[in-house]
């Protein structure tokens, strides 16, 4: 059943983040066609939002050019405003591909290796994790999209991982707990780019 909503009633941080593509939508003069990605499933709600351009152009820049101020340290020592862009988030695909081989071509979370793989960043990359691969684990979309921006301690005890993770070997689980205490010590980083003053 589709429901009409607006965008005001939508947790607008949300899109980018816990709200995510899943498909696409088409459409012609009788009907509309909603066309999933593989490994998705089709929801029992379907909300229908009709947008302005003003709109569009909101849900545009939160999801692809959202900006985030963060401090970070100068090369003179101190302190300094630094910003942050979605955009930058892009993975190069030797990292992720060495994740992959690292990972047995599987997701680290469910173990299925039959489905499409992308990386899953263990310190949030909203926290400034790096996209490292000391930072970063296979994940399947679905595995991806259901963490979200989950802590990654949360997301192990997450009633979710604790379902799928029962299709992987003991030790599987235990190396994926182990990763809890090395956390801490992975660098957390942030564009070179400054604002202006």
């Amino acid at each position: 059943m589709v429901e009409p909503m607006s965008l005001d009633e939508l947790n607008f941080y949300d899109i980018g983040n816990k709200i995510g593509l899943v498909g696409a939508v088409f459409g012609d003069d009788d009907q509309a066609y909603l066309l999933l990605f593989p490994d998705q499933s089709y929801p029992d709600k379907v909300k229908l939002l009709e947008l302005t351009l003003d709109d569009w152009k909101r849900v545009v820049k939160q999801l692809d050019i959202l900006e985030v101020e963060v401090l970070r340290k100068g090369k003179d020592g101190n302190l300094g405003k630094a910003i942050l862009r979605k955009t930058q988030r892009l993975i190069e695909q030797r990292v992720s591909w060495a994740v992959f081989k690292r990972d047995g071509y599987k997701c680290r979370y469910c173990g299925k290796d039959d489905v499409p793989l992308t990386v899953d960043h263990l310190v949030l990359w909203e926290q400034n994790g790096p996209s490292t691969e000391d930072n970063l684990s296979s994940s399947c979309r679905k595995c991806n999209k259901t963490r979200g921006n989950l802590e990654y301690a949360d997301w192990l005890e997450h009633p979710y991982y604790r379902k799928v993770s029962q299709n992987l070997s003991a030790a599987e689980r235990k190396a994926n707990l182990d990763i809890l205490p090395t956390l801490a010590a992975i660098e957390k980083r942030v564009a070179e780019r400054e604002t202006r003053k």
